[in-house]
């Protein structure tokens, strides 16, 4: 065991009250008998100068003498796990008893737990570096298992045997991943060759679990690619995106696309995505291009050198992209917004030539904001134009005071007045005089229209 004597930890959060809110707790337990320290991420994150989101508290009480501290705090969320809520001005603080699990049948719980040790407590979590506890009161860290000195050298190290970990909880395998990533740190080799023979076995977990932990790697990493070239060549991102390992080596014409293969553009479009990423736009980044390998058609120029051309790839990509967010358990909301920038992704090219009701159709869609950060994205990690990214947005400026698709001018009450009948032929009068309402015809000459189309 180390101690980190007068180490005195800041944990800077959001909420300026989270860290005083969980040393009452720890004083509280510590006041009744029972040890109690911070533990887990918010060790690690507080080490490493991050932010910390929340703050988990381990003890020696049982969730029963938790309960007894806290009467009106507390909820018995993770009782079979030792693991009690305690509600403090509204805000959880999980605190959970010291434990050992006992054997995992299913790759992600353990069958039982038995309450221990502080030591044991640590030496049962997954890496070094989410092991360690500290003592709010006495200011120290305390490591049992060298997880400090992996945080300061930069690696994710599982606690004892990698295999055994990995199969305690497939999700690690993620995790390991994520923390790389997310940290800028290297998975150590013994825990990294225990990851890809390990592989395989993720597809026992949940697939509402791996998304969580799959879009949080590319939304909070720096450097997103890294995170998706480690799930990559680890073996993971075949497991549950097959689709986007197929990228690689899909090739493109250089004149249009000089950072190289599909592969290589998406992943500069995401290191190119602006922090915060919300998960709609990381997947429409992901899935924009992932009809072109089904696309490619080969050919040569005159001059004999190749080239590539992907023609109905964002037809393709949309609907595949509609079945990959699905198998992914991905919200209706985001897939339906995803699949739409995924389809539309090539109208830009056509802007230019586009009448302006077309061009108000275009810009009038709900899911134009992100098709323009999709375009941009695109443009900067290809050939870098930005010129129909900047038309696109002079025309959206020129509709500021007006809505760029407003109600329609004529209405189906208005041709049952001059005596037409309901049906097909009158919806498509209609949207032949909301067009020409585009164009920025009144009312009235709409109206002559009507009449005339109805003699």
């Amino acid at each position: 065991m180390c101690y980190s004597v007068g180490m005195r930890l800041e944990f800077q959060s959001a909420d300026g009250a989270l860290a005083a809110r969980a040393e009452d707790i720890v004083r509280r337990l510590r006041g009744a008998g029972h040890a109690a320290v911070f533990a887990g991420g918010c060790v690690r994150d507080a080490l490493r100068g991050a932010q910390v989101k929340d703050i988990d508290i381990a003890t020696s009480a049982t969730p029963e003498q938790v309960a007894a501290l806290f009467p009106a705090y507390s909820v018995g969320v993770g009782k079979a796990f030792g693991v009690m809520l305690v509600v403090r001005d509204g805000v959880p603080y999980d605190v959970a008893t010291f434990r050992t699990d006992g054997g995992y049948q299913d790759g992600r719980h353990p069958e039982s737990i038995v309450y221990d040790t502080a030591e044991h407590d640590a030496q049962r979590r997954d890496f070094t570096v989410n092991a360690l506890f500290y003592d709010p009161i006495e200011g120290r860290v305390i490591d049992f298992v060298g997880g400090e000195r992996d945080l300061r050298a930069g690696i994710v190290r599982t606690v004892g045997d990698p295999i055994r970990r990995f199969r305690e909880d497939r999700l690690r395998l993620l995790r390991a991943v994520r923390f790389a990533a997310v940290c800028g740190w290297r998975i150590e080799a013994e825990t990294w060759a225990a990851l890809k023979a390990e592989a395989p076995a993720l597809g026992c977990v949940s697939m509402e679990r791996i998304r969580t932990e799959f879009l949080r790697t590319l939304c909070e990493a720096p450097v997103p690619s890294e995170g998706l070239r480690l799930l990559a060549e680890g073996g993971l991102l075949g497991v549950f995106l097959p689709e986007i390992v197929a990228l690689r080596g899909c090739l493109q014409d250089p004149v249009w696309h000089p950072e190289g293969d599909v592969w290589a553009h998406t992943a500069r479009m995401l290191d190119l995505t602006p922090a915060p990423r919300p998960p709609e736009l990381v997947w429409a980044v992901l899935l924009h291009d992932v009809g072109k390998p089904a696309a490619l058609r080969v050919g040569r120029k005159p001059d004999g050198s190749p080239w590539y051309r992907t023609p109905g790839h964002a037809a393709i990509g949309a609907e595949m992209a509609e079945g990959i967010l699905r198998r992914m358990k991905e919200s209706r909301a985001i897939t339906g917004r995803v699949v739409a920038a995924v389809r539309n992704h090539m109208q830009f090219m056509e802007l230019p030539k586009m009448r302006t009701a077309t061009v108000r159709r275009m810009l009038g869609r709900p899911t134009i904001a992100l098709e323009l950060a999709l375009h941009r994205l695109d443009c900067l990690s290809s050939h870098a134009k930005l010129d129909l990214y900047d038309l696109a947005r002079a025309h959206l400026a020129a509709f500021a005071k007006e809505p760029v698709l407003p109600p329609k001018a004529v209405t189906g009450r208005d041709l049952l007045a001059l005596g037409m009948r309901p049906g097909p032929a009158m919806g498509r009068l209609l949207e032949r005089l909301y067009a020409k309402q585009l164009e920025g015809a009144s009312r009235e000459a709409l109206l002559r229209d009507a009449v005339e189309a109805l003699r």
